[in-house]
């Protein structure tokens, strides 16, 4: 640049006067710093999101069941969500307790596109883990950049060089996105974001890399941004009391939309118990207006959705954070109908399970989990008849769960059928704590020892699950001695996960010898909590009489067959914890188990004797796998055909091969298969 160019520049900002604005754009690249200026001193735009999304958003057919366009009007109760999280209102914290698939996430990718497009900045999307940020990205980000023209022009293709485009960062002018797991403490402090998006966060970890709260993490990144800060937490909810997003909500201003009859006019929000129809027949499902009581048919439901409204019905404890709460009683005619919800309400009957996951997914209401320990005497009462140490008919494996104490080592063995049915095999008390050679030694003998089966099998157990609470460099130190293909160091850990309730194996660190070797033992965690609720939860299931067993009904699944000859200190011990809800300073509830009594061995070995199955895999073989077991112990029909790969023969079974083999999936190519025996 020139002398004379550089003087004809003020010092501060671009040429003001027509002369001395004609002199800057002598030189190349002025326009362009002009151009630049301008933007900078520009305000945030006033376009709302939802306007944005009808105007600029495209689905693409391979992310939407519905490709073209962008509607609000398809699902309008999702415009007020959206808009809130423009620059130009005045919330911070928008949160969004859903039932699945009512066009959250679809609207939390709007607020994507509206970003880059119209108000960039730093925005940070964290999905439950990193794998599934990597999936979100493909499946969701990849398509609304390329099928949107606003956005593609402002996104470079990852394949150009140095584009700034990879599967977790995308950068455009004036932000970048960056997308990471709550699994990952690195990625949740990896940079300051004005916005923020955390997608169903009851799925979250309880700390990231054992750094804390991912959704405390994650906030923690918009501080400096002070009121501009834009933070979007959704999800579905979970168990009350555990739930994050329900937390979140009851902290908010608790806003639920209001739709008008068609009939009388009342504004009403949509709740099931007001959904009716003829038992048998929910084809006949209809919505009872509470106003006038007359019935609302489905067809009606477009029209409502357009005049609905968002009402508050509390007061936020923080005037800067709304909440909304939305069922799939909302859903647009052609996704989900009223006709569908009804036949899913009816076919979730008798199953704790299948109504905890439709009061999560299509309710959008947490699941309230039961922890009250059943009588122990009512147990006793209900004890069945079969000999210490045999394995009952329906059980077709073992597995065991051992508790190490100061001068003892107890073990409970157990034998699991179709379900999940599980009988009591035996309860072991090894006399010697874990500094007495002997009792390492006797435990050892126990993994080799044969439980008879009715049919005449014979039995080993197939993982031997042993706490390391009490004394875990001796417990790592057996284990590896005997080898971790049987048996299995767990570690308990508060909380409830139902999807991965056990996860693992980690390595630590382990002493022979004398000698310490660094990642030497493998350590399984096990989200307790669940495993405690779901005994309770089994230990209540009806049974059928004698005479409808008599008739051929069988008992539901899950049900947990005592022997008569344990007693009852054994029984006061498995009902030895209760679930409380205990609620902080600040007033936020959470699920506590605590004990009623000192000792509560038996529901501790219950609950790392079902870790054992989790992990040998039960919870996840398929009707062939349990065909094959069946078949190994003899309890097939004998009209049955016997599968060829079980053919063979074994002592008192004819036709079956050696039972107790818990067969694995055929291994690919070049892949050692290895299949252990656990009968002798």
């Amino acid at each position: 640049m020139s002398a004379a160019t550089s003087r004809s520049l003020p010092p501060h900002g671009p040429p003001t006067s027509p002369e001395a604005r004609a002199a800057g754009e002598a030189f190349a690249g002025a326009a362009d710093i002009l151009r630049a200026w301008a933007r900078g001193l520009a305000p945030d735009p006033l376009l709302a999101v939802s306007a944005w999304a009808d105007r600029h958003r495209m689905l693409a057919a391979r992310a939407s069941a519905e490709p073209g366009r962008y509607r609000t009007a398809r699902t309008p109760y999702m415009r007020e969500i959206m808009d809130r999280l423009g620059p130009h209102d005045p919330v911070q914290r928008v949160v969004f307790m859903k039932a699945a698939q009512v066009g959250a996430t679809e609207a939390g990718n709007n607020w994507i596109g509206y970003v880059i497009h119209q108000a960039p900045g730093p925005m940070l999307a964290v999905q439950p883990t990193v794998e599934l940020a990597k999936r979100h990205s493909r499946q969701r980000i990849d398509p609304l950049i390329a099928e949107s023209p606003a956005l593609r022009e402002r996104v470079k293709p990852a394949r150009s060089r140095d584009a700034g485009n990879t599967m977790l960062s995308k950068e455009f002018a004036g932000g970048i996105l960056i997308m990471t797991g709550a699994n990952s403490a690195v990625g949740l402090r990896s940079m300051p974001a004005r916005y923020i998006f955390l997608d169903e966060i009851d799925a979250y970890p309880a700390s990231a890399d054992e750094e804390g709260d991912p959704v405390s993490l994650a906030e923690a990144r918009s501080l400096t941004f002070a009121h501009r800060r834009k933070v979007l937490l959704v999800s579905t909810p979970t168990i009350r009391g555990v739930s994050r997003i329900e937390r979140e909500f009851e902290a908010s201003d608790q806003r639920r939309y209001f739709v008008p009859c068609p009939h009388c006019g009342a504004m009403q929000w949509l709740k099931f118990e007001r959904l009716r129809w003829h038992k048998g027949q929910p084809e006949t499902a209809e919505y009872v207006c509470e106003g006038c009581e007359a019935p609302i048919a489905e067809h009606h439901k477009t029209a409502m959705l357009e005049a609905g409204e968002w009402r508050a019905t509390a007061t936020a404890a923080d005037p800067a954070t709304t909440g909304y709460h939305l069922s799939a009683l909302y859903s647009p005619v052609g996704w989900l109908s009223w006709a569908r919800i009804a036949r899913s309400w009816e076919a979730a009957q008798g199953s704790d399970e299948a109504i905890k996951v439709f009061r999560n997914t299509v309710l959008g209401e947490t699941w309230v989990e039961s922890g009250e320990a059943p009588d122990w005497q009512r147990l006793y009462d209900r004890r069945e008849s079969w000999p210490a140490g045999t394995v009952p008919a329906g059980g077709l494996f073992l597995t065991a769960g051992s508790d190490v104490q100061k001068d003892r080592i107890e073990v409970d063995v157990w034998a699991w059928g179709r379900g999940l049915e599980s009988w009591l095999v035996d309860h072991i008390v090894i006399e010697g704590g874990p500094d007495r050679q002997e009792a390492w030694e006797r435990l050892s003998a126990l993994l080799d020892r044969p439980w008879p089966h009715e049919h005449g099998a014979q039995l080993r157990i197939a993982r031997l699950a042993i706490d390391t609470g009490y004394e875990a460099p001796a417990v790592y130190a057996w284990a590896r001695s005997v080898g971790f293909a049987q048996v299995a160091p767990v570690k308990g850990v508060e909380g409830f996960n139902r999807a991965s309730p056990v996860s693992g194996p980690t390595y630590v660190d382990a002493t022979e010898n004398g000698r310490r070797l660094r990642r030497g033992a493998r350590l399984w965690t096990v989200a307790v909590s669940s495993f405690k609720a779901e005994t309770y939860r089994f230990l209540r299931l009806a049974r059928p009489t004698a005479e409808e067993r008599a008739a051929g009904a069988g008992f539901p699944p899950g049900t947990i067959h005592l022997p008569d000859w344990i007693e009852s200190e054994w029984l006061r011990q498995l009902t030895a914890e209760q679930l409380v809800t205990v609620r902080n300073r600040r007033g936020f509830a959470r699920l506590e188990w605590q004990k009623l009594r000192e000792r509560n061995e038996a529901l501790d070995c219950r609950v790392y004797a079902r870790a054992a199955a989790w992990i040998a895999g039960a919870d996840r073989w398929g009707e062939a796998r349990w065909r094959d077991l069946e078949g190994q112990v003899g309890s097939l029909d004998r009209c049955a055909p016997v599968a060829p790969e079980t053919a063979g023969s074994h002592p008192g079974t004819p036709g079956i091969a050696s039972a107790g083999l818990v067969r694995r999936a055929p291994a690919r190519r070049g892949r050692r298969v290895i299949t252990p025996s656990y009968l002798v």
